[in-house]
């Protein structure tokens, strides 16, 4: 069984290569090896590796900086999560694909339901959003799951900013009206595994839509102080935290306050459910084993 999983050196694509070393013969690209923003080198790739899974976890995830590469966004977000539908369907692959918390807008008082309206608020959301869209769309076997806040100890992320800045600062300020459920890659990697195996060993593979976030929920402000507070354990903590209104941190996308997700229907039909934010966030600080150049070897570029 042959696997091929998209964004090698992402946060999420090395803790699935963790998890799935052993389970199927893994074949992990990067841009170099497959470059999702050219369909034509996307359809290239995928025909000739002949994969029995598609695992995308690459995507433009810089929310910022979208709003002024917009075309960039949409064709790595959008369009390319749609080929490699097109091009899974036509080898009678199943795709799974993650998407974003992002392609709602924050209003709703309550966790989104997978039955809710999108309603982006930025383009990253909506280039996410297309690229959902482009999924269903093809109408062959897949598995879109949305996440929120993902960080881990590799890459660019929330943990790693706050760890840095927490130690160089003397004082430092945190948004504290924007709420959602931090989510260890990890913990994320685990849970997709084990919806992988469960399609390996009696072939039913669990198509559609679900929400697939950590348990809980916290502001980032929340997030920052749990974080100082294993940094304090540890004296390295310097810097004071204070609490700030999202008004007062204006950035060039606008981001939804209200980032929770329910995650229940894939607890009930799959049985998946990931622990709580703050158990995440101590799995993650005390696992100090990070993936090295060994245990990237278990991927094999082509």
């Amino acid at each position: 069984m042959k696997i091929l999983l998209t964004g090698e050196s992402g946060q999420l694509a090395r803790e699935l290569l963790l998890e799935l070393a052993g389970d199927a013969e893994l074949v992990a690209l990067g841009r170099s090896g497959m470059d999702l923003a050219q369909p034509s080198r996307i359809r290239q790739t995928v025909r000739r590796l002949r994969p029995d899974l598609i695992i995308n976890s690459a995507a433009y995830t810089a929310v910022d900086q979208a709003e002024h590469e917009q075309a960039k966004a949409f064709a790595i977000n959008g369009t390319a999560p749609g080929v490699l539908a097109e091009e899974a369907d036509r080898l009678g692959a199943p795709l799974l694909h993650f998407s974003t918390d992002y392609v709602f807008d924050g209003k709703k008082a309550e966790p989104y339901t997978e039955l809710d309206a999108p309603q982006p608020l930025s383009v990253y959301g909506a280039s996410k959003l297309a690229g959902e869209q482009a999924i269903q769309a093809i109408g062959g076997q897949h598995l879109i799951l949305r996440t929120s806040w993902v960080y881990s100890r590799h890459g660019r992320n929330f943990l790693l900013t706050m760890q840095r800045l927490l130690q160089e600062r003397r004082s430092l300020d945190v948004v504290n009206d924007e709420h959602g459920a931090p989510t260890w890659a990890g913990h994320l990697a685990q849970a997709t595994a084990a919806l992988v195996r469960r399609w390996l060993n009696d072939g039913r593979f669990p198509t559609g839509l679900y929400h697939l976030t950590a348990s809980g929920e916290t502001s980032w402000y929340g997030f920052a102080q749990a974080i100082a507070t294993h940094l304090h354990a540890q004296g390295r903590l310097r810097a004071t935290l204070s609490p700030i209104a999202s008004r007062n941190y204006p950035t060039p996308a606008n981001r939804p306050a209200n980032s929770r997700l329910s995650c229940l229907r894939l607890e009930r039909d799959w049985g998946v459910r990931l622990p709580n934010w703050e158990a995440g966030l101590s799995e993650c600080l005390a696992n100090a084993s990070a993936i090295d150049a060994g245990a990237l070897a278990i991927s094999r570029s082509a």
